[in-house]
């Protein structure tokens, strides 16, 4: 089963070289623009929101949840990819309501440079969690962690990957999503024609897999459903591509990617809960699977973990030189500084993987969670169009980051305060309370700090 495994990484990663253009133009590397300057078309901004969003950790959450948690684990899991549809409204309002050509650009005029500096460190945080995550399960995939090939599928995937990012940066990363978006959709076709014919696979059945209504899928839907609102705003693959094109082929790209993206995911996450529903004691969700599917079938599972893998390590390493060379302006923008920050950023993520946690889902929490303090920005500033002043961000702001590290350690076993305050002891059930608390906390200092335009940036200056 290996071998097929190495000569798929090997075919993909040769299909993403083949397909990559050598980009000299800082035009080209962080804004995805041809030889010619013309602007990426609606089929290439469709597949590359699916793939960069349709990732190897998401695929992996939707399978496990459901595995665990039954459908409602797994509709929780797809129901964050409504967030494109808050994510369209959001670089509607941003870039053609109030004319800005940036997310930086536009907490800049509303909350001065501590909007940027809290938003920027997020998304850098974001990003080198995304570098970590992907290669985690490249690494599982081959081997147990600490093993030689476990070490050697992760360095081999991030150094090949990063080999043709910093060649051609976003427009490489734009034209190769679109060979491994066809790839991945057309190994997800081929899976669940196998899944179908599987014994004992009843698709009636496994919609009724979570029956309690109090069962911690379903309170993981009401914790999506919370954060679908701040959740795009925080990453910048996704807004990275909303700056891209016209103001239609934007809105139809993400409205097309939200589609597409959910039944990829639901299709994966069913892979789970058919896994746990007919499990047997002390079988994990792989053992169940490969006795149920057979190692073929386990194979194009691997496959397509894979491909998702490499397409969203490269969107990463593109959005990472944008920000750091673009947005951050901490470097003359040149290609070869954004190649020098792909560089970075991929030794950070190296070292997330190798010394923090292996917990996929609590990293998507985690983020979720941080990311509630930009809730109440879309709310009142870029919906409403209001202005806020400078404290109520910060409030917000440093509400958001504590509710991220209590859940964090929460999770991990680290402490336990909300148990015996609430008599709540599942860690979604914490988590809802902790999302809910942060976004009513943030709204409200949103709503007493409302004032007019000019003195919230007098305040901010």
């Amino acid at each position: 089963m290996y071998e097929i495994l190495w000569l798929s990484l090997a075919v993909v990663i040769l299909a993403s070289f083949l397909f990559s253009p050598r980009v000299g133009t800082t035009d080209g590397f962080f804004r995805g623009t041809s030889a010619s300057g013309a602007a990426p078309g609606l089929s290439t901004l469709i597949l590359s929101q699916v793939t960069t969003w349709v990732f190897a950790r998401s695929l992996m959450n939707a399978a496990i949840l459901g595995f665990y948690y039954g459908i409602a684990g797994t509709l929780a899991y797809a129901a964050y990819y409504l967030s494109f549809l808050t994510g369209a409204w959001i670089v509607d309002g941003i870039r053609f309501r109030h004319g800005f050509a940036s997310v930086q650009d536009f907490l800049r005029d509303r909350f001065g440079r501590q909007g940027t500096r809290a938003y920027n460190c997020v998304v850098a945080v974001r990003l080198l969690s995304e570098v970590f995550a992907n290669l985690l399960v490249v690494g599982i995939i081959f081997g147990v962690a600490g093993t030689v090939p476990y070490i050697l599928a992760i360095l081999l995937v991030a150094l090949l990957t990063l080999a043709y990012s910093v060649i051609g940066g976003l427009r490489a990363s734009l034209r190769t999503d679109v060979v491994q978006t066809l790839i991945l959709i057309s190994v997800l076709g081929v899976l669940l024609v196998r899944v179908a014919g599987a014994d004992g696979f009843d698709f009636p059945a496994l919609l009724t897999t979570s029956p309690d209504l109090t069962s911690p899928g379903w309170v993981l839907l009401a914790v999506a459903l919370l954060q679908i609102w701040s959740y795009p705003l925080h990453d910048p693959v996704m807004m990275d591509r909303g700056f891209l094109a016209d103001r239609a082929t934007t809105a139809r790209s993400f409205l097309h990617a939200c589609w597409i993206s959910i039944i990829c995911i639901l299709a994966f996450g069913i892979l789970g809960v058919y896994a746990g529903a007919m499990k047997v004691e002390g079988e994990d969700m792989v053992r169940a699977l490969t006795r149920l599917l057979g190692d073929p079938t386990m194979v194009l599972f691997n496959i397509a973990l894979i491909i998702s893998a490499i397409s969203t390590l490269d969107s990463t390493f593109s959005s990472a030189a944008k920000l750091t060379i673009i947005d951050m302006q901490l470097a003359p923008v040149s290609v070869a500084n954004g190649r020098i920050s792909m560089v970075l950023f991929l030794l950070g993520g190296l070292v997330f993987l190798f010394l923090g946690s292996n917990d996929l889902f609590s990293a998507v929490a985690v983020s979720g969670t941080a990311s509630l303090f930009l809730a109440p920005v879309v709310f009142f500033c870029i919906w409403r169009d209001r202005n806020v002043a400078p404290w109520a961000f910060t409030v917000a702001f440093a509400t958001a980051m504590a509710g991220a590290v209590l859940y964090f350690l929460e999770s991990g076993g680290h402490l336990s305060l909300i148990e015996p305050a609430f008599g709540i002891a599942h860690k979604y059930a914490k988590l809802l309370v902790i999302s809910a608390t942060v976004l009513g906390v943030g709204c409200t200092a949103f709503a007493i700090g409302l004032q007019p335009r000019s003195a919230a940036v007098q305040a901010g200056s």
